[in-house]
C-alpha cells in the first residue's frame, strides 16, 4: 500500500474517526482559484470560513432584525472577500475577510433596515450606541442612562442625544395604528386622525384653473360684474352704484355673462 506522502503531496482531506478532515492550507486553495479558478477550491474556502461569517453577525444581532437575515448578509460578505483576496500579499486571509464582513452587515442596516434615511455616521453611532447600551445593561443589571453611554463610548451627552433621536427613524410607525391614551389603553382614533386639517385650497385651484380659460370668453366688464357678485357679495344695487348702472342692467350682465360661461363650458 502506497502512502499519500509517498507521491510529495499532501492528500487533500482524510477521515478521522468518521469525520471529514480538511488538510488543504488556504494558501493552497487560493492558488487552486487563481491559477484554475477552480470552484471546488473556493467552496471549500467559504464553508471553511464560515463560523467567523456566523460569529461577526451575532455581534450584530438585534431584537427586530431576523439573526438569519444578518448570517446571510455576513455569507455575502464572506463570498465577496474570497473572490477579492490576493494571496500574493502574504496577508493572513481572516484579516482581510472580518473588516470586508462587517463593512457588508453595516451597509445592511444602513441601507435595508432604517424606514428614513439619515446620515451614515448617526446610523453608525446609533449601532454603536445600541450595542453599547445592550453591554451596560448586562454588567449594571439596570438601563444605561445617557451619561453612561457617553462615557462608555467617549463622546458628549448631546452627541448620544442626537444619534438616539435619529434611531426613531429605524422603522416608520403607522398612521392607521390606535392611539394610546394612556398605559395599555386605545382610543378608536389613530394617528392620521390627529394630523393636519382640511385644505380647502387645491378644490379652489381646481377651479381656477377650470375657470381662467372661460372667464376670456366674456368681456371685462361682465367679468367685473360677477367678482363684485360672488367673490365680494355685493348686492346688484351696490354693484350698479358702483359701475354707474341700474340694477335691471346689473342682473341682465350677469345672466348675459354665466349663460356665455355655461355654453362654453359645454364646448369644452
Amino acid at each position: 500500500m502506497t502512502s499519500d506522502r509517498s507521491h510529495g503531496t499532501p492528500a487533500p482531506c482524510r477521515a478521522t474517526h468518521g469525520v471529514h478532515v480538511d488538510r488543504e492550507s488556504d494558501a493552497q486553495l487560493f492558488e487552486r482559484v487563481r491559477q484554475d479558478n477552480d470552484g471546488d477550491a473556493r467552496k471549500r474556502l467559504i464553508e471553511r470560513y464560515l463560523p467567523l461569517a456566523r460569529r461577526l453577525a451575532r455581534r450584530y444581532q438585534r431584537t427586530d432584525e431576523p439573526m438569519d437575515d444578518l448570517v446571510q448578509v455576513a455569507s455575502l460578505g464572506l463570498i465577496k472577500a474570497v473572490d477579492r483576496f490576493d494571496a500574493s500579499r502574504q496577508v493572513v486571509f481572516s484579516s482581510y475577510a472580518v473588516p470586508t464582513i462587517l463593512g457588508e452587515l453595516k451597509r445592511h442596516f444602513r441601507d435595508r433596515t432604517w424606514s428614513v434615511r439619515v446620515p451614515r455616521d448617526l446610523q453608525e453611532l446609533a449601532l454603536r450606541i445600541d450595542q453599547t447600551a445592550l453591554t451596560l445593561s448586562a454588567d449594571g443589571r439596570r438601563s444605561p442612562s445617557v451619561g453612561d453611554i457617553a462615557e462608555a463610548i467617549g463622546l458628549p451627552q448631546e452627541r448620544v442625544l442626537e444619534a438616539l433621536e435619529a434611531a426613531a427613524a429605524y422603522h416608520a410607525g403607522s398612521l392607521d395604528a390606535p392611539r394610546p391614551t394612556g398605559p395599555g389603553e386605545e382610543t378608536g382614533e389613530t394617528l392620521a386622525d390627529s394630523l393636519g386639517t382640511f385644505e380647502s385650497g387645491f378644490e379652489r385651484a381646481e377651479e381656477r384653473a377650470t375657470l381662467e380659460p372661460l372667464l376670456a370668453c366674456i368681456s371685462e366688464r361682465e367679468r367685473t360684474v360677477l367678482r363684485l357678485r360672488f367673490a365680494e357679495g355685493m348686492t346688484q344695487a351696490e354693484i350698479g352704484a358702483r359701475i354707474g348702472v341700474s340694477q335691471m342692467q346689473v342682473s341682465r350682465l350677469i345672466r348675459q355673462a354665466l349663460n356665455r360661461l355655461r355654453a362654453s363650458a359645454g364646448r369644452k
